[in-house]
């Protein structure tokens, strides 16, 4: 099987960078995969604009370099997980994981029998992974739960030592809300950081990775500085809105 190179960079102790894509579109995400510096792609299927039709497509662009994807789906939905999962998705990502019992489940949506009750069905994913996909592939998928909720927060512990989790992963925005915060991403409130903070710690002492999802290179840098084993540093529409901004700033200093 294909090897997960997000999972052989953390066993050789590196930290690994990921780009968000929220615009659905392959050509997009094409585009982000060749630009260099991303170890990984993620398609937003929960906040982002694609549908499923997208998907497939979006994986592809990717798969023709050694990006590696993930899907964040839209929910704690096991037939979701596995679709994405037989798409060709080498990573999953969860949102709102409220306690271990959720995080279980999200794993054994990940994992093939007698371990988890994935079912067997990966007509895209043995293409991209190779013809021993299914014997190996409960070692090579990456599962993430986000915590990002005052119950995620409060089952902190019990969440990370979830069997079969390979990381927690923060999600910024809903955090601000857990903490009584207006969400934002970046949030340099003391409060916010020290929690971020807590999960880190949380997650090393239970044996697993902690993600940040960031959305700059500037505070994606301070995450790595703080002990973080992968970014997420921005993403697809970010770059676009940036860019934008910044040639119609030069245009109106230059015409003025």
């Amino acid at each position: 099987m294909r090897p997960n190179k997000i999972k052989q960079m953390w066993r050789e102790k590196k930290t690994a960078t990921m780009g968000w894509l929220s615009v659905g579109h392959s050509f997009t995400a094409e585009v982000m995969a060749r630009q260099g510096g991303f170890d990984s792609l993620c398609v937003d299927l929960q906040h982002g604009t694609s549908e499923w039709n997208n998907v497939l497509s979006m994986l592809q662009a990717i798969s023709q370099t050694d990006v590696t994807p993930f899907v964040r789906v839209n929910w704690n939905n096991p037939n979701d997980i596995m679709r994405a999962l037989d798409l060709g998705a080498y990573g999953i990502i969860v949102p709102l994981i409220n306690n271990a019992k959720e995080a279980a489940a999200a794993v054994a949506a990940c994992r093939f029998p007698p371990v988890g009750f994935r079912s067997n069905g990966p007509i895209r994913a043995a293409q991209y992974g190779g013809s021993d996909y299914v014997a190996n592939a409960n070692d090579e998928i990456i599962v993430m739960a986000m915590i990002e909720t005052k119950e995620g927060l409060a089952n902190l512990d019990a969440i990370c030592a979830t069997p079969g989790l390979d990381a927690v992963y923060i999600g910024p925005a809903d955090l601000s809300f857990a903490l009584g915060m207006p969400p934002r991403g970046d949030n340099p409130d003391p409060l916010h950081m020290a929690t971020c903070d807590k999960i880190l710690a949380a997650a090393h002492k239970a044996g697993i990775k902690c993600v940040m999802h960031c959305a700059s290179g500037a505070f994606a840098g301070g995450a790595l500085k703080r002990g973080f084993d992968m970014v997420m540093v921005t993403s697809d529409i970010s770059c676009m809105l940036a860019g934008v901004k910044r040639e119609m700033a030069e245009l109106k200093a230059k015409s003025a």
